[in-house]
């Protein structure tokens, strides 16, 4: 199972994934959006001045509580524009 969450807010994007290439395609869908608009809109007081750190998250759902895997910084979006980090 894979998420996609806001490392520098700590807010998941809401959904799950089931395939790495879904949680990618989420991704580049987002990297369509501009920086100051939902989802890309960070939620901080600050927002003009910051952004969004999307990465993936890949748990192991077959175990309760589920079982982190590993953690993929891939996007960062802000006013400075989109920045590819991995894949």
């Amino acid at each position: 199972m894979f998420v996609i969450e806001d490392e520098w807010h700590a807010e998941p994007l809401k959904g799950e994934f089931n395939t790495l290439e879904d949680a990618m395609n989420e991704l580049r869908r987002l990297a369509k959006i501009s920086w100051d608009q939902q989802p890309n809109l960070a939620p901080c007081t600050g927002w003009r001045h910051c952004g969004r750190k999307w990465e993936i998250i890949e748990y192991d759902a077959s175990v309760t509580p589920w079982k982190l895997i590993s953690k993929n910084p891939v996007l960062e979006i802000d006013a400075d524009g989109i920045r590819w980090l991995s894949n």
